[in-house]
C-alpha cells in the first residue's frame, strides 16, 4: 500500500468532483473550455477521462504501477491545459489556481508514487 495513501483518495475525490462538473458542463466549467479553445466534440470525453483517473489512483493505492502511470498522465493533461491557458492569453485564476495548482498536486502525487516504486 502506498503512503501517504490519503494523498491519492484525495486527489481522487477532486477528479470525480471535477468529472462531475464536466457533465454538461456547467457554467464556469463550459466558458473556461471555450476560453482556451478547447474543441467541443471532446468535451464528452472530460467526464469519462476524470473519472478513469480518479479508479486509477485509488487502485494504485495497492497497485503501485498504476499510481505511476495516473499520476503521470495527470501530469502530462494538467501541462498540456495549461498550455492551452497559455495560448489563450489566459492569465487569470484558471491557469494560476486551477491548473498550476492540480500540476503541483499531480507533481507532488507521481514523486511520491516514484519514490515509493
Amino acid at each position: 500500500m502506498i503512503n501517504p495513501w490519503w494523498l491519492f483518495a484525495g486527489l481522487a475525490a477532486v477528479q470525480l468532483g471535477d468529472a462531475a462538473l464536466c457533465v454538461g458542463p456547467v457554467g464556469f466549467v463550459r466558458a473556461c473550455l471555450d476560453d482556451v479553445g478547447f474543441p467541443r466534440r471532446y468535451w464528452g470525453w472530460l467526464p469519462v477521462v476524470k473519472t478513469a483517473s480518479a479508479a486509477g489512483l485509488i487502485v494504485g493505492i495497492w497497485f503501485l504501477p498504476l499510481a505511476v502511470l495516473t499520476t503521470a498522465a495527470l501530469v502530462v493533461y494538467f501541462l498540456v491545459a495549461i498550455s492551452l491557458h497559455l495560448g489563450a492569453k489566459d492569465y487569470g485564476r484558471n491557469l494560476f489556481l486551477n491548473a498550476t495548482g492540480m500540476l503541483a498536486l499531480c507533481t507532488s502525487a507521481l514523486l511520491v508514487a516514484l519514490h515509493a516504486a
